[in-house]
């Protein structure tokens, strides 16, 4: 089945590593151009630009904060003015600042609630008039196991990723009559330097958890939102689709 992503236009916030890597990557090795956001990582996002850019494929870095409304707005009209039109925006900036309700700041919760949902917010009310313009637009915004599931210890994460779903629902039934679908891809446990950080007991107590018995790969979660983002999914909206090796279920 072809994905049919030649000549589209991408955007992937938080996209100078981890999952974001390997979107921009997989978005490319499938002939779209790709935009991508980073706040701090520019020798990454540099290097990132090189490698995309060395496959015949334009590539566009953009440093700023997905948080700030600003900056998320003269992002995506930086994509706007350089390529015209904005078919895909991938919502994938994220962080986490984890530890236990007792101990945790509002400091930390400000943080992650606006990095992780504030950002989506953002992007995707930047996005509205020019895909209704179009008529025609994929958002997909990345969700996590945790955001269905909860987890001690990620009160915060757990509300930024679950208000993420609720979003998208909402969003998807604004749009879906413009031509626009919204879906939410929701991972369990992947093996990127963000997870590298857990304590050892935790990943092992993780990954024991999950049925197909090992982590997702970052390749793993790009396959996903390239379907989503693909005509096959045309018909597709409001949909979460979890990709945790049965983790969910």
């Amino acid at each position: 089945m072809k994905l049919s992503l030649a000549d589209k236009n991408v955007l992937v916030t938080g996209g100078s590593r981890g999952i974001g890597k390997a979107l921009v990557e997989a978005f490319a090795d499938e002939g779209a151009r790709v935009a991508f956001t980073y706040r701090s990582s520019a020798s990454q996002a540099e290097e990132l630009v090189r490698t995309i850019t060395d496959r015949g494929v334009e590539a566009l870095a953009i440093q700023g904060d997905a948080a700030n409304s600003s900056a998320a707005a003269q992002a995506v009209h930086d994509v706007l003015n350089r390529w015209e039109t904005l078919d895909v925006l991938v919502n994938n900036a994220g962080i986490t600042r984890d530890g236990l309700m007792l101990r945790s700041t509002e400091e930390d919760w400000d943080a992650v609630l606006d990095t992780n949902l504030k950002s989506v917010y953002n992007f995707c009310k930047a996005v509205y008039r020019p895909m209704m313009k179009q008529r025609f637009g994929r958002i997909i915004n990345m969700s996590s196991v945790v955001g269905v599931m909860g987890n001690p210890g990620q009160t915060n994460y757990a509300a930024s990723k679950a208000g993420i779903i609720g979003l998208s629902k909402s969003l998807a039934k604004e749009l879906a009559r413009r031509g626009i679908t919204v879906n939410v891809v929701a991972p369990g446990y992947v093996k990127t330097d963000m997870t590298d950080d857990l304590p050892k007991a935790a990943q092992e107590a993780m990954q024991k958890a999950i049925p197909v018995g090992k982590p997702a790969a970052p390749e793993d979660i790009a396959a996903a939102v390239l379907f989503l983002a693909s005509d096959a999914a045309s018909y597709i909206t409001g949909h979460v689709l979890h990709v945790d090796g049965g983790l969910s279920m």
